[in-house]
């Protein structure tokens, strides 16, 4: 990893075991990087249900102390931007939410990012999977165009293929909770 965040250990083990349980799913699979794999992180499996839900919320509500908003690249990023929301509310932290399109709408209000957010504001970008880097970058690029500074992003698990070096380069502070190195990714 990038840096050394210090997660709450016994939240760290619970949600390990609910991405292991939920999460890994074995078969080829192509991923959204284009690249063919024996497995798959589903993290809308685990982001989807409620323990996952308010696990992600409560590991990351420390490195949100910072930030007056939280949100991502659609579909990944939907449900933990709504724990986090919920999980903030409960702790008396200000916080507002958005949602990056992939492009913008081609009708209405045509956006690209939805929610309140301010130009100004200082976020963090939140993925459920991260692989190269390529879906939280789309969002970083649509936000800095509202005139927003992003402070980190935050992911449940990193694949291990080029993301850690990938938000170096780019001068992100990138703190995923778990590589995929600790998790058993072949069937039993």
């Amino acid at each position: 990893m990038q840096s050394d965040p210090k997660y709450d250990a016994a939240l760290r083990d619970q949600l390990r075991a609910a991405l292991q349980t939920r999460s890994i799913i074995f078969g080829k699979i192509t991923l959204s990087s284009g690249r063919q794999s024996d497995y798959y992180i589903d993290g809308r499996m685990t982001s989807l249900s409620a323990e996952g839900a308010y696990l992600a919320a409560r590991i990351w509500l420390p490195f949100l102390r910072d930030v007056s908003a939280v949100g991502g690249l659609t579909l990944g990023a939907d449900p933990l931007v709504g724990a986090i929301l919920y999980a903030c509310r409960t702790e008396q932290i200000p916080m507002d939410g958005f949602i990056v399109r992939k492009e913008a709408k081609q009708h209405g209000t045509m956006k690209q990012v939805e929610g309140p957010l301010k130009a100004g504001s200082r976020v963090a970008v939140v993925e459920d999977v991260v692989t190269s880097g390529g879906s939280a970058w789309k969002a970083i690029e649509a936000v800095r165009a509202k005139g927003c500074e992003v402070a980190r992003v935050l992911a449940l698990v990193d694949r291990e293929e080029g993301a850690v070096e990938f938000f170096r380069a780019k001068g992100v502070p990138y703190l995923p909770v778990f590589c995929k190195s600790e998790f058993q990714l072949s069937p039993k």
